[in-house]
């Protein structure tokens, strides 16, 4: 006789799992969005008892409205695990999930995202999504017919929302105002925020596949291209995750920038960044659109500053060292170094910035004519510092060995963090190097400017991608370094250059600058925002494009 011991599958009501659903999600998935809730709301004992009763009302509708035969599980397990997953960012890094961040987790590499997977992130996932998701599965839901089903959910949601009503209208002064004058305090409500985010860019990443790209600056010229002259070259160094209050050009208490500080270049300390995120900052960096007009639209839609140097003849190119040029050099030959396999410098889909250096001669020496080169930096990214440096530039210690910051002291993390900056400070100075060496061929420049900056714990926070309507200075405040080589510089008046530095900058500027400084005359061309156009002003015999039609006109 065989004997088999099969466990008793417990069943459950349709409606009560709901509500053990809903109570899970509101209570376990949203520890941000009430420790933002108490702070806002000075631990009012009675407004936070309604802000639970509306919420967990509409959370209960919600699971309802899932609640029907072959839905509600898949259903179920779908919510925790978005929501648990999102808590885990949204608690450890303070991060907002909203459709930038997603573009950006949905274009990025796998290098980058496994930094992200942490063995911790794993085993936050099986204890908090895995055991619930299991626990859905195993059991039976009793579901009643159709349409007495239906009279049963209608005969819970109605008081529901009823409820609902009564308890936001009670309090509807102090909701109402605490959501116009902090508008960050909405935006950690999980699982409702990350999905609404999320459809959102399904929806436009539909929209952007239609879009048909419209010339910009089809008019460039360059101004002086007769001339009997050494060819004009330009290097673009895009930063990644640099912040200016790191960098000791900038004042900061550590020597981070031994190397550029003995170089003749020009550091502009108060310079912010059009985003807090790669895929927002990086387009508006090349766009001609300033940060106040720019958005993700209006960059995919319309040509940019690469497009335009090629219209005036001038050789475009870019190296990608991160994560793509987010589709600024789709029309332009562009390399992406990151997927390399060169065992010196690449490793587990990700390279050292020096791969970067090793090519620069190969490209110099090939250089013909005008050329602008865009070297798109790995640099300080987040929160693998201690990948981002090699063992000689392991200056400050001890350096977090981790991409898990919760094993890490916060002085840790910021030793690995300013070895990071003193690495890149090494590759822009041999960038720097390798142009002034080739000054018998080539007239020479180069342009460093971060994309963003990065938390390091202030206010909470680590990484980037913040809202910039509520971003701390530490992720927009970027560093900008600019070299001139001898040629160039005896265009620009020295004494000028210095005060300018000391005016705001910003990523406005880059587009107009690098016109300027390849003496591209075009329509789209603003004067005012090229930071060198003042300092060219004062000279006698000035060859920059100084003409500046409405925007309009060009587009």
């Amino acid at each position: 006789m065989q004997f088999r011991f099969r466990p008793s599958r417990p069943h459950i009501g349709s409606p009560f799992l709901a509500l053990l659903v809903a109570a899970y999600l509101l209570a376990v998935t949203n520890h941000q969005f009430w420790k933002t809730s108490i702070a806002l709301f000075d631990s009012h004992a009675l407004i936070l008892s309604l802000l639970a009763v509306v919420l967990l009302c509409l959370f209960l509708v919600a699971c309802l409205a899932l609640s029907s035969p072959y839905v509600a599980k898949p259903s179920y397990i779908l919510l925790i695990v978005i929501a648990v997953s999102g808590a885990w960012f949204m608690d450890r890094f303070g991060t907002i999930i909203d459709i930038e961040m997603i573009r950006s987790a949905v274009e990025t590499t796998g290098g980058e995202a496994s930094h992200l997977l942490t063995p911790a992130f794993v085993m936050h996932m099986v204890l908090w999504a895995g055991v619930p998701s299991l626990l859905i599965a195993w059991v039976r839901i009793d579901h009643r017919p159709f349409l007495a089903k239906l009279l049963q959910n209608t005969a819970i949601i109605v008081p529901c929302l009823i409820v609902a009503g009564v308890a936001f209208v009670a309090q509807a002064g102090a909701f109402i105002s605490t959501a116009r004058e902090h508008k960050e305090w909405l935006t950690s409500l999980n699982p409702v925020v990350p999905i609404g985010n999320a459809v959102k860019y399904v929806i436009r990443s539909n929209q952007d596949s239609r879009i048909v790209v419209k010339p910009l600056g089809t008019d460039a010229r360059v101004a002086d291209a007769g001339a009997t002259r050494k060819p004009r070259v330009v290097v673009v160094v895009a930063g990644e995750t640099a912040r200016a209050e790191n960098f000791s050009l900038g004042g900061y208490r550590r020597d981070t920038n031994p190397e550029t500080a003995r170089l003749d270049i020009t550091y502009f300390p108060n310079t912010s960044s059009c985003g807090t995120i790669t895929s927002v900052s990086l387009p508006c960096m090349f766009s001609v659109y300033p940060r106040a007009d720019f958005t993700h639209r209006k960059g995919v839609e319309t040509e940019n500053l690469m497009d335009v140097l090629v219209h005036a003849g001038v050789k475009a190119e870019w190296w990608d060292n991160n994560t793509g040029s987010k589709g600024v050099a789709d029309r332009i030959p562009n390399t992406n170094l990151f997927q390399s396999d060169d065992a010196r410098f690449c490793k587990n889909g990700e390279c050292l910035d020096q791969i970067l250096l090793d090519r620069l001669d190969a490209w110099l020496d090939g250089v013909k004519g005008d050329a602008v080169l865009v070297m798109h930096q790995l640099g300080s990214h987040g929160p693998a510092y201690y990948l981002r440096y090699t063992d000689e530039y392991r200056r400050f210690t001890p350096d977090c060995r981790t991409a898990e910051f919760a094993n890490c002291s916060r002085d840790e993390i910021v030793n690995a963090y300013d070895n990071s900056i003193a690495y890149t400070d090494h590759i822009l100075a041999g960038i720097i190097g390798k142009l002034a060496a080739r000054q018998d061929r080539i007239d020479p420049s180069m342009i460093y400017m971060s994309d963003h900056g990065e938390s390091l714990g202030e206010y909470g926070l680590y990484l980037h991608g913040t809202p910039y309507f509520m971003a701390p200075s530490q992720q927009t405040h970027v560093p900008f370094i600019l070299w001139l080589g001898t040629a160039a510089k005896a265009g620009v008046d020295a004494s000028c250059l210095a005060g300018e530095a000391q005016t705001d900058q910003s990523h406005d500027n880059l587009f107009h600058t690098v016109l300027g400084m390849m003496r591209i005359d075009t329509g789209v061309y603003d004067k005012d925002l090229d930071t060198l156009a003042p300092c060219r002003a004062s000279l006698v015999g000035d060859a920059a494009p100084d003409t500046q039609p409405p925007r309009g006109d060009a587009m």
